[in-house]
């Protein structure tokens, strides 16, 4: 299902599309505070794309209040659209999470999440995140991804 039509934008593009925050999360790979970002607390319908490339990569419906203070998810849409590595900063051994066309810093994945969706937690950066309603995503280019949004189809 991954969508080969999206571009790495320049550093150069970046600085000029992205904020400060969001430069310093995606590119630079720091970590925005907890609680005080976007999508920690975000509830509607729709789906996360990546800042810097608008690929999509979680859903509303697969996001979960994991206490962190970021927006937590039990899988991306597409596995194929994300690279996991090992990140040894900070004194501890993690996994981070890249976009895969963007290489956009989006956070940490770690084996903490709900046991009956896997048990994954991805801990994810609202800086390095767009978010795309349900009721846009025809309109925006996203129509392929309302299927996760069909409860007939999850059944």
């Amino acid at each position: 299902m991954a969508d080969t039509n999206y571009k790495k934008p320049t550093d150069a593009e970046l600085k000029k599309k992205l904020s400060a925050e969001q430069y310093s999360v995606a590119v630079r790979c720091n970590t925005e505070p907890p609680f005080k970002n976007k999508y920690w607390n975000h509830k509607e319908e729709g789906i996360y794309v990546d800042i810097a490339t608008g690929e999509p990569l979680f859903s509303s419906t697969d996001k979960y209040d994991s206490g962190s203070g970021w927006p937590s998810f039990t899988k991306p849409i597409d596995k194929n659209l994300i690279v996991e590595k090992k990140d040894l900063s900070a004194g501890m051994e993690r996994v981070e999470v890249k976009s895969k066309t963007g290489d956009s810093h989006l956070g940490h994945v770690f084996n903490d999440g709900p046991k009956d969706k896997g048990g994954m937690r991805y801990c994810i950066n609202s800086a390095s995140l767009d978010f795309i309603p349900k009721n846009e995503l025809a309109v925006k280019g996203y129509g392929k991804y309302l299927y996760l949004f069909d409860t007939n189809a999850k059944k």
